[in-house]
């Protein structure tokens, strides 16, 4: 992590995780691109700047998290990684 912008999101992919969600249940997604179990957080943040989004699934579904963590949308894709 030397020599990185910690006020940057890494991206952690170029494509969105497609993930089945479970009504009810919360998720938190990882905003900073670090966390080893994408696109979920695992507390790599700490030291940045970066907190993890939550997500509470109101039906059981498939959703589509950001990838490139440049969504306008957090924590859902929103095509960012098109541009």
């Amino acid at each position: 992590m030397e020599g990185e912008n910690m006020s940057e999101p890494v991206r952690a992919s170029d494509v969105p995780f497609g993930v089945e969600v479970e009504a009810g249940k919360r998720y938190f997604w990882c905003a900073c691109g670090r966390s080893q179990t994408q696109p979920f957080c695992d507390g790599s943040h700490k030291g940045t700047e970066f907190v993890p989004v939550k997500y509470e699934a109101d039906e059981t579904t498939l959703v589509f998290f950001c990838g490139c963590k440049s969504t306008n949308n957090p924590p859902l894709c929103d095509g960012s990684h098109n541009k």
